[in-house]
């Protein structure tokens, strides 16, 4: 069977998972990339390098719920050049990590998002200057007025959609802007820019980091294959 990316184990699951898909970069060693219906299981959707299904650190089989999501999956293995890059294949490492790690241990990683609430961004609001504030109301007031309607129902308790909640909570330090984002209350864009205005507000004053802005970039990479899977998922 071919193979994902190779790691170590850990205590904490989700943790281990995306130590076990760190860069490295290797030669690609396939032609086709498809997708076999059930091969993952009843219902998944795997993705197959030749004909063979990709495995993932654990030795699972690299499997999507959902035929778009596989195919998304299978988009980033086609879009490889002469070596196989796995730092611009973030939606394969979110995969790894939740096939690997969250299906497992799905109330520990429920219990991590519960925890981002005591401290959610956007409870912290700047006492000045009065733009900065009127900024913050701006992005995070709809948020919040939403929550307090709607947030009675519990956490998904799919592994896809919450690794995917879990992801997006962690980049973007906020459960509340993740939840939005998972219920498409928040389209990917605002969901990032609402996690981003102080940063924001600081560039404008101060003059650009571009050591901050290529980390944001990265860090962006991670969040839209997050904001894929939970829409995607929401969407069937």
């Amino acid at each position: 069977m071919r193979e994902g990316f190779e790691g170590n184990g850990a205590d904490k699951p989700v943790e281990a998972a995306r130590r076990a898909v760190r860069p490295s970069q290797r030669r690609r060693f396939y032609d086709a990339v498809t997708i076999a219906a059930g091969a993952g299981g009843q219902g998944d959707h795997a993705v197959c390098l030749d004909g063979k299904p990709v495995r993932t650190p654990a030795r699972r089989t690299l499997a999507a719920p959902v035929p778009e999501l596989a195919r998304a999956l299978a988009d980033e293995w086609a879009a490889q050049g002469e070596f196989i890059e796995p730092a611009k294949m973030p939606l394969t490492r979110l995969a790894n990590t939740i096939i690997d790690g969250v299906a497992a241990a799905q109330e520990q990683v429920a219990a991590e998002i519960r925890k981002y609430l005591a401290s959610d961004l956007l409870f912290y609001r700047a006492e000045s200057p009065a733009p900065l504030r009127a900024r913050q109301a701006q992005h995070w007031d709809p948020v919040l007025a939403w929550a307090r309607q709607a947030l009675g129902a519990a956490l998904p308790r799919d592994p896809w959609p919450l690794g995917a909640l879990h992801a997006a909570t962690t980049l973007t330090g906020s459960t509340l802007i993740a939840l939005a984002l998972m219920r498409g209350v928040l389209s990917p864009e605002a969901a990032w820019q609402a996690a981003h205005v102080d940063e924001d507000w600081n560039m404008e004053q101060w003059g650009k980091d571009e050591i901050a802005l290529r980390r944001r970039s990265s860090r962006f990479a991670e969040f839209a294959a997050a904001a894929l899977v939970l829409g995607l998922l929401r969407e069937r």
